[in-house]
């Protein structure tokens, strides 16, 4: 058992060959895949994908490339999409400094709206951050203090500090197709030290194909490379590891914790 807890499937990356991709990732192990929000705008489509199929969930929010598009956007207006069956979380979200796309103050922003969305709904965040790890921390923190909430650092590929002050608040931490990188070697290192039952695994498709598959379009199935890698680093059969990661996410998400999803 694998679940990919981080993909984009409803891009159009995915439109012409979808039941084969779904296909390949069953063949692969994969029972359960969590289409990540990215633009709220764009929902409906999402919501089209997780009615269909019965292993697929979504979330909702705002990413932080998108962030210039939804400024006036407030935690209400995820909260009420939020009540949908099949969205399970809230995000992706964060900062993003490294393309810079959306004003830094217009990303905070909205990103703290999306928090308290969190802190009212329960459900977990999930995180995107590049090169803004001090902030990152700082609205956290500040937050997290007023009223705890949960969450994943998605597609971690970030410092130390950050690892260190997530897993403090109780946060899970997820690997992509990065960790298999021949110059991820630091990375590695920081994913050694990481508890597993804070542990998940992603695709982040179809962005980040891991080796041997780099280069190519990502897609679900191609976890089980990400998930064979993190075995290996934490010194433990891949068996074991797929479900330690499966059983994370069940916790994480409990809102898709339906056992139901598993039948294909």
């Amino acid at each position: 058992m694998l679940i990919d807890s981080h993909c984009h499937l409803d891009y159009n990356d995915f439109e012409e060959d979808l039941e084969e991709i779904l296909n390949r990732a069953k063949e692969n192990g994969v029972t359960t895949i969590l289409d990540a929000g990215n633009n709220i705008g764009e929902l409906e489509n999402q919501l089209k994908l997780a009615e269909k199929y019965p292993f697929i969930y979504t979330a909702v929010g705002v990413h932080p490339h998108e962030a210039k598009s939804f400024e006036d956007i407030k935690a209400k207006d995820f909260i009420e999409a939020s009540k949908h069956k099949k969205i399970v979380a809230i995000g992706e979200c964060g900062l993003d400094y490294y393309y810079d796309y959306s004003p830094v103050d217009v990303q905070k922003k909205v990103f703290i709206e999306q928090i308290k969305a969190a802190q009212e709904t329960g459900l977990p965040l999930i995180i995107h951050t590049r090169d803004a790890d001090e902030d990152t921390i700082a609205i956290l923190d500040e937050y997290y203090k007023q009223k705890p909430f949960t969450g994943v650092i998605h597609c971690f590929s970030s410092s130390r500090k950050l690892a260190e002050f997530a897993l403090s608040i109780g946060f899970y931490i997820s690997a992509s197709g990065i960790i298999t990188f021949n110059k991820s070697q630091d990375l590695r290192e920081i994913f050694a030290d990481i508890p597993l039952e804070r542990l998940l695994v992603e695709t982040d498709a179809p962005f980040l194909a891991p080796c041997p598959m780099r280069g190519r379009r990502n897609e679900p199935g191609y976890v089980r490379y990400t998930a064979e890698k993190l075995a290996q680093i934490k010194d433990i059969p891949f068996a074991k590891l797929a479900q330690i990661t499966s059983d994370n996410f069940e916790k994480l998400f409990r809102k898709a914790s339906d056992k139901g999803r598993f039948s294909f």
